[in-house]
């Protein structure tokens, strides 16, 4: 489904991604590893159409997606769900979800809503209640659920389980399941290694902007140079993959 190819991203002179290419395969979980720093979330932005790229092929089923505007990217079946859940804290989580079915037939937002209420049943109990009142763990199933208000073909995942509990850490994973057994394609950034990858089909591995490691979820799981570096080594003898 999605092909990166080659991708270079700059914030100035600094280059922040460097020949970074990875697949995400349709009905897939690809789960994308690294230290903060590392180039993870940019590399969502640039696939989102939100970072410039300086050279390099994003291809959603061959078309190249690099240099589209955010709402063409979103228009071609993409959604983000970004770092921090970015909700709207004086809006009802009802005004927070319609806000991501924006552009859909206004005959499909009452079912998607429905959909989306359905997968996460707690919301339905405070559909009306402002979403910065919300526990953590409430808001990150807004912010899943407005990406999910789209009906995205490839949902891109950053760093749902940051500031969760435990128990709430292995509900979002559950629901991460759930979404992508009902037909979504993931592509998922998360800290979290060992439970992202518990989850995932495939992995890479990000260190200073560069693809270093890629395998299976359950290859990279044993793999003893990820292992290392989470405990506090090193990928290929350089700065820490966390």
């Amino acid at each position: 489904m999605l092909e990166v190819q080659s991708l270079e991203v700059k914030y100035g002179a600094v280059n922040v991604l460097q020949e970074v290419s990875f697949t995400v395969n349709n009905g897939q979980i690809v789960a994308l590893l690294g230290a903060n720093g590392a180039g993870k979330t940019t590399t969502l932005r640039a696939v989102m159409g939100l970072a410039s790229v300086t050279s390099g092929r994003i291809l959603l089923d061959g078309e190249d997606l690099a240099g589209l505007p955010p709402y063409a990217v979103i228009r071609r079946g993409l959604a983000l769900c970004p770092e921090g859940r970015r909700l709207f804290a004086n809006l009802s989580v009802y005004e927070n979800l319609m806000l991501g079915g924006y552009g859909r037939p206004k005959a499909s937002r009452s079912e998607d809503l429905d959909w989306v209420l359905a997968t996460f049943p707690r919301l339905r109990e405070r559909l009306h209640q402002q979403a910065g009142t919300l526990s953590g763990g409430e808001q990150q199933m807004v912010a899943l659920g407005r990406s999910l208000m789209s009906r995205p073909r490839l949902l891109l995942l950053d760093e749902p389980s940051l500031g969760l509990a435990p128990l709430l850490v292995a509900e979002v994973f559950r629901i991460i399941q759930e979404i992508n057994r009902r037909g979504a394609t993931v592509l998922l950034v998360e800290q979290n290694a060992h439970a992202a990858l518990d989850i995932a089909h495939y992995g890479y591995v990000l260190e200073n902007g560069r693809p270093v490691l890629e395998g299976s979820g359950q290859e990279l799981l044993s793999h003893p140079h990820l292992q290392q570096a989470y405990l506090g080594g090193s990928v290929g003898g350089e700065g820490g993959v966390g």
